[in-house]
Formats: C-alpha cells, structure tokens, sequence
C-alpha cells in the first residue's frame, strides 16, 4: 500500500517539476492503546506509530517563493519566505504555515522549495494525520536544508504549529508520529519527555479500526472545555493538598473527598484522569508480561471513562464498544481520539476478523444508516527518509 503512494508522490513531482525529488519523507499516524485526554494533564500515554503515511517529496528551486502541492486536494499554495506568515481560511494550509512560521521564530534560514505529499492516513478519524503532515513538513525541511534539528524538538516545533492554528493539543501526537519503532509503543512521560519503549507482541491479534463515519461539531469547543475544567480541578486539588504539583501525584481518594468543592464536571473529569493515568501503567506492565487481555480489559475501561466521565464519545462509538464487548473474540475496544466521532481501537483474536467486521457492519448500517469504515493496522516506524529513491 505504501509503495503504490511514494510512486504515486514521486511520479507526480517528477510531471510537475520535471526533476526528481531530492528528497523523500514518510511520516506516519498513530493509533494511541490507551491513556486518553490525559497528554495535557501531565499523564502518561501509550502510543505508536502506524503504517498509514503521507509521503513527502521535496527539492530545493533557489529562490524565496516555495510551492507546496496537496495532490489529495488537488489544491497548491504558494509563499514568499521573506514575508511574515499569517493564518488563512484554507485551512490545510495553516499547518504548513505553522511549521514554517516556527523555523522562522527559531531563527532558521530557508531557501525556495518545492513540495509535494500525499497520503493514505484517513482524515479525520483520530489518526492524527495533522501531526504527520506537520512533523513530516518539517522533517523534510530539516532534511533539505540541513538545519540539525532533534527529533524531540521536530515533535514539540510541530505541537507549536499545530497551537499557532488554533488546537491546543498535547505532546502525544507530534512525538509518536515522529519517534515511534515498528512493533513498539511508546511511554511518554507528557510532563518530562521521558519516554520508554515497550513490546507490542500482538501475534495472536490484529489490531482493526472502527471508523464511526460521524464527526459531531462539539470537538473544538468540548476539547478546549475539557482543558479548562482540568486545570479548575488541579487548582481546587493543589489548593487542599499544597504538596500536590499534579494530577500525577493523586489518588481516588484525593479526587473522592473533595467532590463537595468540584462543580460535578469538574469532579468527573478529575476523577477519569487520575483513573487513566493508572491504567496506562496497568497497561505496560500487561504489555511486559504478555497479557493482552488484561490489556484489553482496560481498554474497555477507558471507554467508559471516556463516555461516563470524559463524556467525549457520542451514541456511534458507544454502540461499537458495546456490541463488541459481548463478543469472546473481542478482547479490548474503546473509542480513540478526541472523541465525538471518529474510530474505536480494537483487539480481535485472529481468525474472527472477517466475520466481526461482516456482523458490526450490517449492525452499524441498519441502526445508524451509516457505512462503517474498517481500518487494519499495523505498528510501525516513526518519520523517516525513505532510502530507496
């Protein structure tokens, strides 16, 4: 799949230009296997790179216009590096600006350029392809011009891109799409950057996306929301245990006995938080020892965390999750993202795939009347150059 789109990119950049491409960047989604909303509250979470890409191919054209091309959208832009950089209504545009607007705020000199990517990452399905198209953006810049940026610091440069559009995201995003290792995730440490890897031996599993099909209008306002009500229940927290400095240093018990000070949101989304911080150490020591359906079992917690407390899933992604967990072969589902749409992550045991996928389909259609799109996924490799060009 993967080798269809790098010649589908390089043989449109070689018809455009009439050159080959100097270079060529393969920057990946990522699934998150659990540890939910809790990147911006200083949490842990368990993510990994996936083989869904978009694949960039870049030259250098010795001048100060650059045109980037999204061949997807049939849609180009071009821009004056000189000039100062600025949001527009088109909206895809605005994350490449963001990036180009950091290497500029980090004092980074930039020739022209020319740029074309194209991708196989579903929009809009909790992949997080704004993180592969930011991260991979900048990695192919760094590449060409060699600017001698870290990896850590290509993750966080594309967080702040993705902050100058407009949606106040964590770290979780930008560091696996650009950090991952096939058959690994990843134990990032959202307050420090520490991170750890852990094995992914899901040899008797396969890991299968639910596209609900349904992206509700809440997402924007209900994830900012979501921030401010964490940082209000932090607050109310640090002010009755002063040696408390985050979510990370509480238990239930802290958020139980101060319900009667939390308004009954903020207690909800205090009380998940501190739950699901748990659970991803739960999870990596399941993980470590080979047990993947205790991993599943907190999956299947997180979603009802997620839907009972969080309160970001919606009537599609509930029904996935419970259909599934009356299914034997079904160890874990939960709904992945930010919620209100989007996919469900989910463990099946090999050799049932195809009858699941077949049964939730015919479900979903005739209770919603919406198709269901069905991802399988495999973990993969963080952005890298791609050496056979």
């Amino acid at each position: 799949m993967n080798e269809l789109l790098i010649n589908k990119t390089t043989a449109f950049f070689q018809k455009t230009f009439g050159t080959t491409a100097e270079k060529i960047v393969l920057s990946p989604g990522r699934i998150n296997i659990i540890g939910e909303h809790i990147d911006y509250n200083d949490g842990y979470v368990l993510p990994a790179a996936i083989d869904r890409i978009i694949c960039f191919a870049f030259e250098k054209n010795n001048s100060n216009q650059s045109r980037i091309i999204a061949i997807d959208l049939n849609d180009e832009f071009q821009i004056n590096l000189k000039d100062p950089i600025e949001l527009t209504d088109n909206v895809w545009t605005n994350y490449v600006r963001g990036v180009i607007n950091q290497l500029k705020l980090k004092g980074f000199e930039l020739e022209g350029f020319n740029c074309v990517f194209s991708s196989n990452i579903p929009v809009g399905s909790g992949l997080s392809s704004s993180a592969a198209l930011e991260c991979g953006f900048l990695f192919g810049l760094n590449e060409l011009f060699n600017l001698n940026i870290k990896p850590v610091d290509i993750a966080l440069m594309g967080q702040s891109a993705e902050h100058w559009v407009g949606i106040n995201c964590g770290i979780m995003d930008q560091f696996s799409s650009v950090m991952g290792i096939e058959n690994k995730v990843i134990k990032i440490d959202c307050r420090t950057l520490e991170y750890e890897y852990h094995n992914a031996d899901f040899i008797d599993y396969s890991l299968i996306l639910f596209d609900s099909n349904v992206k509700h209008s809440l997402m924007t306002s209900a994830y900012n929301e979501r921030r401010e009500q964490c940082e209000e229940g932090i607050a109310i927290i640090k002010n009755n245990f002063p040696e408390i400095t985050s979510f990370r240093d509480c238990t239930e018990q802290h958020i139980l006995g101060l319900q009667n000070v939390m308004s009954p949101n903020v207690y909800k989304r205090s009380l998940f938080v501190v739950k699901e911080i748990n659970r991803v150490i739960e999870a990596c020591e399941a993980l470590d020892s080979g047990n993947i359906e205790a991993l599943g079992k907190l999956m299947f917690e997180t979603h009802e965390g997620l839907s009972t407390d969080y309160e970001v899933s919606c009537a599609e992604l509930d029904m996935i999750v419970n259909t599934l967990k009356s299914e034997d072969a079904v160890v874990g589902s939960r709904l992945m993202g930010g919620g209100f749409g989007g996919c469900t992550i989910n463990l099946i045991k090999k050799g049932h795939e195809n009858r699941i996928k077949k049964q939730l389909s015919g479900l979903y259609l005739e209770t919603f009347g919406i198709e269901l799109k069905i991802y399988d996924v495999k973990i993969g490799n963080g952005t890298s150059l791609y050496k056979n060009n």
